[in-house]
């Protein structure tokens, strides 16, 4: 007897034909898929655990959101309105107190406020970069999500050293890779281009040669970030990952912004994959001088780029449907229309994020031998009608709202509006008493008709000492250099 069959559905394999079944079938045989294919009519009366009807019904590969933040989430709505300098100098304050384990209360609730509207949202994967992944282990391993993980590493942004901060990055990853029955994978995660000396981008690359896993890092996110690696003594951003040799297969560079074709030619030839995060930079965009992430060329090199929401709670969404169609919406902007098609969008969505995390193997599209990772959509709609072209509704119309049923390794997460995994109200009530307990701590004044912020002075008295200042320094000093060099 089998797990779980699906007849009747639109169902979008995202195999490497891209096929879709107009009245498909997939069987379950408990955390595989055994089966996709047409279906035939003894499906309809098969010998099952559970049969479920798909007339209406898209079944498709679960979502990947493949870059994250995920300790403040709850505070969603803090930062809605204001600018991205206040912004910026929140975050580094943020940041401080995480490390300092001043906010665990905040960072796990975060995780599981994450975690539930993920699962609601059709999202059964997660590559999250955050200060304390420790507390987010057991969070979204227990819920049943997929996810890679590991803590920020930087010497030019707080003040821990650098010692301690790459210990720690190397006992997570000991501690926490391939577990929760391989759900649950470590990597190591540079910050940025900015905000690491060049002593500390070579430790990260002889602490990451010792293990298989992945590199992930914020790379050419602006304008600044070629500065900072020619302080590092590099001849640009992706030279310098070259020289300390993380320039390969298993680096992983979120947002890549201001890459000249040059930048792209490099980085297709290595392998190594992009996450596009549209959302959040059509939102905050820090830098008005920096283009938008060239998508068209690196699709031209068949680079592997998937989609991530980033920090989710800067732009109030936890919808990857949203962020697909955002893709599509800024590259015609950008470049004129039909940049980007949807059954593309849609591998971006699935295949694509779990080859940039290096799960492609057993994660991503419905094929027989793969993990049973799969979300089923109800378009029985009348927006929905008439039913045509069912890549371009899961990229146009389709919302977080439509997902009806996730399943993960052959469990199901979600089903009948209820998180099966967790306790949903009492995680609401928890995220509640975090923003709560931090409005008293923080001096932030937050109510349902919006925030204020802290005096600045106040701000700038929490603010690291030694790794901002140090950074605007090696910057500063960079740029005068090359000003006056002749």
């Amino acid at each position: 007897m089998t797990d779980l069959l699906i007849h009747d559905a639109f169902v979008l394999t995202v195999d490497d034909q891209n096929t879709v079944f107009k009245e498909g079938t997939v069987i379950v045989d408990e955390d595989e898929i055994i089966t996709v294919r047409s279906t035939e009519p003894p499906d309809r009366s098969a010998d099952a655990d559970r049969v479920i009807d798909g007339t209406g019904k898209i079944v498709m590969p679960g979502l990947i959101n493949a870059h994250a933040h995920l300790e403040p989430s709850a505070l969603r709505g803090l930062y809605s309105d204001i600018g991205y300098e206040e912004l910026l100098v929140d975050m580094i304050v943020l940041c401080r107190q995480l490390v300092d384990t001043e906010l665990d209360y905040l960072a796990e609730a975060g995780f599981k406020l994450a975690a539930l509207n993920f699962i609601r949202s059709g999202i059964t994967t997660v590559s999250t970069m955050d200060i304390r992944p420790e507390i987010g282990v057991p969070v979204l391993g227990e819920a049943g999500m997929r996810a890679t993980m590991g803590p920020m590493i930087t010497d030019l942004f707080w003040d821990e050293p650098a010692g301690r901060q790459l210990d720690r990055a190397e006992s997570f990853v000991r501690a926490y890779h391939d577990t929760y029955d391989g759900r649950v994978r470590g990597m190591f995660c540079p910050h940025d281009d900015i905000t690491l000396t060049r002593d500390m981008w070579e430790s990260v690359a002889e602490l990451a040669s010792g293990y298989d896993v992945r590199v992930h890092t914020h790379l050419l996110e602006d304008s600044i970030s070629n500065l900072n690696a020619r302080v590092n003594d590099g001849e640009d951003s992706l030279a310098l990952l070259e020289d300390v040799g993380l320039l390969n297969d298993r680096l992983v560079v979120a947002h890549f912004r201001s890459a000249d074709e040059e930048d792209v030619h490099r980085i297709a030839e290595t392998g190594a994959s992009i996450v596009h995060c549209p959302s959040v930079f059509a939102y905050w965009s820090p830098d008005e001088t920096c283009d938008w992430m060239p998508l068209p060329s690196l699709r031209e090199r068949d680079a592997t780029i998937g989609l991530g929401l980033d920090d989710h709670y800067f732009h109030d969404s936890f919808d990857m449907f949203g962020e697909a169609r955002q893709t599509r919406l800024m590259a015609n902007h950008e470049w004129t229309a039909n940049q980007i098609q949807s059954p593309e969008l849609i591998r971006m969505l699935t295949s694509k994020g779990a080859a940039a995390l290096g799960i492609d193997d057993h994660t991503g599209s419905l094929e027989p031998g793969k993990k049973s990772d799969l979300i089923v959509l109800d378009v029985d709609d009348p927006c929905c009608k008439p039913l045509t072209n069912v890549s371009s509704l899961v990229t146009n119309m389709v919302t977080r709202q439509d997902v009806e049923l996730v399943v993960v390794d052959g469990t199901v997460l979600f089903e009948d509006d209820v998180v099966r995994t967790m306790d949903g109200e009492s995680v609401v009530r928890e995220a509640e008493r975090a923003l709560q307990r931090y409005e008293n701590e923080s001096g932030w004044d937050i109510s349902i008709t919006g925030v204020s912020r802290p005096d600045v002075l106040s701000t700038i008295r929490d603010l690291p000492k030694r790794g901002p200042a140090h950074l605007i320094g090696r910057l500063a000093y960079q740029k005068v250099k090359e000003t006056f060099t002749f």
